[in-house]
């Protein structure tokens, strides 16, 4: 995943709307006005945050007729989730260093 595609996917994700979006998606797909129910807001609201999901790739729309269906691409999240672990790896480390040199140097000062 690029920089670019990350910066879209952690954009999209910053919006609460958005995030409880993805989360109903992740049980099933699900037509925009099924999504669009729980909101108080207009549906062309709720349409836009859709918009914004799928340019970052989170969501897919099949076309049947005038029915839209949306779907969760979980490929995004799983890169998302890559970052995040990179750096939760990173910060675990540096923390059980700073643990084992605290342990091993009782003469610090607390």
């Amino acid at each position: 995943m690029t920089n670019d595609s990350l910066d879209l996917a952690f954009g999209a994700l910053a919006d609460g709307t958005r995030r409880a979006i993805v989360r109903r998606l992740s049980t099933g797909t699900a037509r925009v006005t099924d999504l669009a129910k729980p909101f108080s807001m207009s549906f062309n609201a709720v349409s836009k945050h859709v918009k914004v999901l799928e340019s970052a790739g989170l969501v897919r729309r099949v076309k049947s007729g005038r029915e839209h269906r949306l779907s969760l691409n979980p490929r995004p999240l799983r890169e998302v989730n890559r970052w995040v672990a990179h750096y939760q790896r990173f910060w675990s480390d540096r923390l059980n260093n700073l643990e084992q040199f605290l342990k091993f140097n009782p003469n610090q000062e607390e």
